[in-house]
């Protein structure tokens, strides 16, 4: 090992927190205006924001600041977390928080779609989703931050605890989770339709 300076290392395992926190600002601030672009509104159109919005099956679900499916992003950012160590193992923690910011905002993105949009609509329950409103699409970007955050500090069995918790917890009390959802997106079963919609 030499006796260099961080001076003197490669940019990608040297970012400073000021850059690396500009970037993070950067990108969250592109998604938002992505979607902007899109037409999804900056809040809900009912003209309220609250802290919490916990009816799944209404057309306020995914325009407040957190609901049921915010458990599902901070398990984003314990899965981004480990693929970014992975991947990217001698970078600094503020360029592999940047590639998960670009992994979660570019799925806000396309999640935001009329493609994505459709196909919920279609293989699920949602029948009332028309997209995220702005505000939340952000705040889920934020609870990937708090779990990627998270994931650095804890050790891999109270992530692993947590990250099962929350999928049992949010299972039980709405019929849905991140399995379930990434699941009916991809190959929608009727049998897990016909039981989320009897909630």
């Amino acid at each position: 090992m030499t006796a260099a300076g961080t001076g003197d290392l490669p940019l990608h395992q040297r970012l400073a927190w000021p850059a690396g926190l500009a970037i993070a600002a950067a990108l969250i601030g592109i998604q938002a205006l992505v979607l902007y672009f899109q037409g999804h509104p900056a809040i809900c159109t009912c003209g309220t924001v609250k802290l919490w919005h916990g009816i799944v099956q209404s057309s306020e679900n995914s325009q407040h600041i957190a609901d049921w499916y915010t458990p599902s992003h901070i398990i984003h950012g314990f899965l981004f977390y480990a693929l970014a160590k992975f991947l990217f193992p001698r970078s600094s923690i503020w360029l592999r928080l940047a590639f998960a910011l670009m992994v979660e905002g570019g799925w806000e993105i396309l999640e935001n779609s009329p493609l994505i949009i459709d196909r919920y609509r279609a293989g699920t329950i949602s029948l009332d989703y028309f997209g995220d409103s702005i505000i939340n699409s952000v705040s889920d970007t934020l609870a990937m931050v708090a779990g990627f955050a998270a994931a650095r500090y804890l050790p891999v069995w109270l992530v692993v605890t947590i990250a099962i918790l929350f999928e049992v917890g949010t299972g039980y009390m709405v019929r849905d989770n991140l399995t379930l959802n990434v699941l009916m997106l991809v190959y929608p079963l009727e049998a897990v339709k016909a039981w989320q919609g009897a909630a």
